[in-house]
């Protein structure tokens, strides 16, 4: 009962919530990101949700979008703007998800919406993330996020997958709340993971 309806009826209470008390921060951030992005402010990338429907997860940007002589795009670490980094830091550039969680494309606590191009070198047990509605947070994240090893932490997502509950929910928010508060398991360098399609190939 939680898992197919009270869970959804908390997002939409909590988001819309968050929303509206953030919103002063939200205000803020959109202007500093207007100012140092070049007038771009959001960045949108397509990711799997639930049943493996693509929809456009909503984040604050926190690069620019410089290239090279030969027009490639220069490394994160290069391109990552001084508000950007404590954005991240912060983990305030997933404010904006909380619009993909009204829009019913999230939960506010699910596995993590991954890349697309991860879609093919799942297992089949590994496809079980893909059941639920994905989240801003989870168990996953947690549990050490991306200091993880790809095979540890999609293991724990079908882990949280199975075995969803209210309690295991409230646990998961206060503790992403006290990681974000002390920066916890937080990483700015966005290239810190590994590619999961070259991890396999070694596999």
């Amino acid at each position: 009962m939680y898992q197919h309806f009270f869970k959804r009826i908390l997002d939409l209470v909590i988001a819309l919530t968050m929303l509206l008390l953030l919103s002063p921060i939200f205000i803020l951030l959109t202007v500093l990101l207007y100012i140092f992005n070049n007038g771009e402010i959001f960045f949108l990338q397509k990711r799997p949700g639930k049943n493996e429907r693509i929809f456009s997860i909503i984040k604050f940007k926190t690069m620019t979008d410089k290239k090279d002589a030969q027009g490639n795009l220069l490394p994160d670490g290069e391109r990552l703007t001084t508000v950007g980094k404590f954005v991240r830091k912060t983990s305030m550039d997933e404010i904006p998800q909380l619009i993909n969680i009204l829009k019913g494309d999230m939960s506010l606590i699910g596995p993590r919406p991954l890349l697309t191009q991860y879609l093919p070198v799942y297992t089949e047990r590994e496809r079980l993330r893909h059941t639920v509605l994905p989240g801003i947070t989870g168990l996953s994240q947690v549990s050490g996020r991306n200091n993880l090893g790809w095979d540890e932490r999609l293991r724990i997502d079908v882990e949280y997958v199975e075995n969803i509950s209210f309690l295991l929910d409230v646990k998961i928010f206060f503790k992403t709340i006290k990681n974000v508060l002390i920066s916890k398991d937080i990483t700015v360098d966005a290239t810190i993971m590994p590619n999961l399609n070259e991890h396999r190939r070694k596999a």
